[in-house]
């Protein structure tokens, strides 16, 4: 038996994941190796969409640190009208619009920039939010902060925010309610509903 071709095997493979829902459920996509890149898990995606429901369909979404295109994809497949997708890394970038142009996907757009520089840019209302920011990055306060003040979210957006378990929700906008939050392994996710401050 051949270990190193075996562990090679392995390692290949813990870079597919699959669609799990929608009209492109049980589709595969390969992403990049590099470690920034940390896709959510398909029993978190699975949760996350229950959540997200028939809101999803015909929405709007910004998929902010797409990194794999995971959760973009999987918001086209289940009925999403747009998915902008964001992401720094070329391979990442490269990688997105090939399976975009693979599966036909209508909707779907790759723009190749820092999640930063991107809010900096003409806003446009989103109805869903996808915030999964490398954990150690901090950016996550910064990036909530322009969404809000800048104008990037409809009336009674959805954001859904990926952390660190242990670190838990940093300050964010007080706009953003907490309507739903678990945990998995390492991992917190919450799904956030834009309301109204109230004095």
């Amino acid at each position: 038996m051949d270990v190193k071709k075996t562990v090679t095997n392995r390692a290949a493979q813990s870079r597919v994941l699959r669609i799990i829902g929608g009209i492109w459920r049980g589709r595969r996509l390969r992403f990049p190796p590099q470690e920034e890149i940390r896709p959510t898990p398909d029993r978190v995606r699975e949760t996350l969409f229950n959540w997200l429901g028939p809101r999803l369909v015909g929405a709007r979404c910004l998929d902010l640190f797409a990194g794999s295109g995971a959760l973009g994809l999987e918001a086209l497949s289940r009925g999403a009208a747009q998915v902008t997708f964001v992401e720094r890394d070329s391979v990442a970038v490269r990688e997105l619009r090939a399976r975009l142009t693979e599966w036909g996907a209508v909707g779907g757009q790759v723009e190749h920039m820092d999640a930063v520089r991107f809010l900096g840019g003409p806003a446009q209302p989103f109805e869903i939010v996808f915030l999964d920011p490398p954990f150690a990055s901090g950016l996550l306060p910064q990036v909530a902060a322009l969404l809000e003040d800048e104008h990037w979210l409809s009336a009674h957006a959805l954001v859904y925010v990926e952390t660190d378990a242990d670190a838990g929700l940093p300050a964010l906008p007080p706009a953003w309610q907490v309507t739903k939050t678990k945990q998995a392994g390492a991992v917190g996710y919450h799904l956030l509903t834009r309301g109204v401050v109230r004095a």
